[in-house]
C-alpha cells in the first residue's frame, strides 16, 4: 500500500521578495509527491498563482475552518491555501513593516497545525528580519523563532546538499548561529557542543534514517589551534566535550582544521560536519551546492526544512520569472523524506 503524501505547510515567507513564487512553483511542481499547503494571503497568492501559470489552481480556507475541521482533502490537482491576510498592499521589492506581523502569523499556524496533527512538516520560504524588528517585534531568525515556540531549550542549525560532480552528500551543522563573531568563543562551552552532538546523533538517526551517524567536528582556531598555539579552546573545551560524547556512544571525531577538513577523502566517510560558527562552514557549503542546497532546524519537536537563500528583493522587483525555486524543491523533497524516515523510526 502507497504511503500518503505528507502534508507540509509551507509558510511563503517575505511577501515583497521571491518567497511567493518559489513556494507556488514548487508546491505545484511536487504536488504528486508531497500535499504542499500554502500558508499565506490567499487573494495575494491566488493573483501570484494565476500570474506564474493560468493552470495553477488553488483553494483557500480559513483558519477558523481549519480550527474546526482539519485539513480538507484536497486532490493533486490544486493546492490549498491558508488564508493568513496581510495588512498592507505588496509592492515587489519594496519592504513594508506594517505586513511584518502577518509574516509572522504564518510561522504560528503552521507550528499550530503540526501540533494538531494537521501537516506532517513546515517547509518556510525566506523572511526578512528587518521588516519583522520594524514592525515591533524582537526576531533573530526562523531558527530561534521556532525554538521559543515550541519550548525548546536548544535547536541546532543545519545546511545540506549535493555538490554534484559524484561528490559526498554534505550535511553541515552549526554549533552556534547567528552572533557577532566577537562573542563565539565565549558561546563555545562543553555543556553546549556535548548537547549539539546529541541532537546531531538523535536527529540524524530519527529523521534521516541513518543508523550509526559519523560527525567529523571542526577546530575554532587555525590548524585546530596548533596544539594551543593559536588558541587553547581545542584543547580545553572542545576535546573533553567529543571525549564525553564517545563515552555516551556518538561517533564524533576531531576537533580537524577547518580550512583541510572539507574534501571529499575526508566526506566520504562522514554523514555530517559540525562546525563551530556560521561563516566557517556554511560558505563552503553554499559554495558547492547553492541553488540546491537546504537548511533543517535540528531538536525540535517537529520537522521544518528551509531554502539556502535569503528573500532576493532585486529579483522580486524585476517582477516573476526570474527566481529559482531549486532550493525550495529541495526542502520539500527533504521534508517528505525526513516524514518518511520519522514514521519509520516510531514503528
Amino acid at each position: 500500500m502507497q504511503a500518503a503524501r505528507p502534508a507540509l505547510a509551507l509558510t511563503v515567507g517575505e511577501p515583497a521578495g521571491i518567497g511567493p513564487e518559489i513556494a507556488i512553483r514548487a508546491a505545484w511542481a511536487l504536488r504528486e509527491q508531497a500535499n504542499c499547503v500554502l500558508v499565506g494571503d490567499a487573494a495575494f497568492l491566488a493573483l501570484t498563482a494565476s500570474l506564474i501559470d493560468p493552470a495553477i489552481r488553488l483553494s483557500a480556507l480559513s483558519t477558523q475552518a481549519l480550527r474546526n475541521g482539519g485539513l480538507p482533502h484536497f486532490g493533486k490537482d490544486r493546492l490549498a491555501v491558508v488564508d493568513v491576510p496581510l495588512a498592507a498592499h505588496v509592492t515587489p521589492g519594496l519592504l513594508d513593516r506594517e505586513n511584518g506581523r502577518a509574516v509572522l502569523a504564518t510561522l504560528d499556524l503552521a507550528i499550530e497545525g503540526v501540533g494538531a496533527g494537521w501537516f506532517d512538516a513546515i517547509v518556510t520560504a525566506p523572511l526578512q528580519k528587518s521588516t519583522i524588528n520594524d514592525a515591533g517585534v524582537a526576531f533573530s531568525g526562523h531558527t530561534e523563532y521556532l525554538a521559543e515556540k515550541t519550548g525548546t531549550p536548544q535547536v541546532v542549525m543545519m545546511l545540506a546538499g549535493q555538490p554534484g560532480n559524484d561528490q559526498p552528500y554534505l550535511r553541515v551543522a552549526l554549533a552556534t548561529t547567528h552572533l557577532p563573531l566577537k562573542e563565539v568563543p565565549g558561546a563555545i562551552t562543553q555543556e553546549g557542543l556535548g548537547r549539539v552532538l546529541d541532537i546531531l546523533q538523535h536527529d540524524l538517526k530519527t529523521k534521516f534514517g541513518i543508523a550509526a551517524p559519523r560527525i567529523l567536528v571542526t577546530g575554532l582556531n587555525p590548524h585546530a589551534g596548533e596544539n594551543g598555539y593559536l588558541g587553547r579552546e581545542e584543547i580545553e573545551v572542545i576535546e573533553p566535550a567529543l571525549a564525553a560524547a564517545q563515552a555516551r556512544g556518538v561517533d564524533a571525531r576531531g576537533p580537524y582544521p577547518a580550512d583541510t577538513l572539507f574534501q571529499p577523502k575526508y566526506l566520504r566517510d562522514a554523514d555530517c560536519v559540525l562546525a563551530m560558527y556560521h561563516d566557517q562552514g556554511l560558505p563552503v557549503l553554499k559554495h558547492a551546492t547553492f541553488g540546491r542546497g537546504i537548511n533543517v532546524t535540528l531538536g525540535l519537536p517537529l520537522i521544518r526544512t528551509s531554502v539556502d537563500h535569503g528573500t532576493a528583493l532585486d529579483l522580486a522587483a524585476q517582477g516573476l520569472g526570474h527566481a529559482d525555486c531549486g532550493s525550495m524543491e529541495e526542502a520539500i523533497r527533504a521534508a517528505a523524506a525526513m516524514v518518511a524516515a520519522s514514521r519509520a523510526a516510531s514503528h
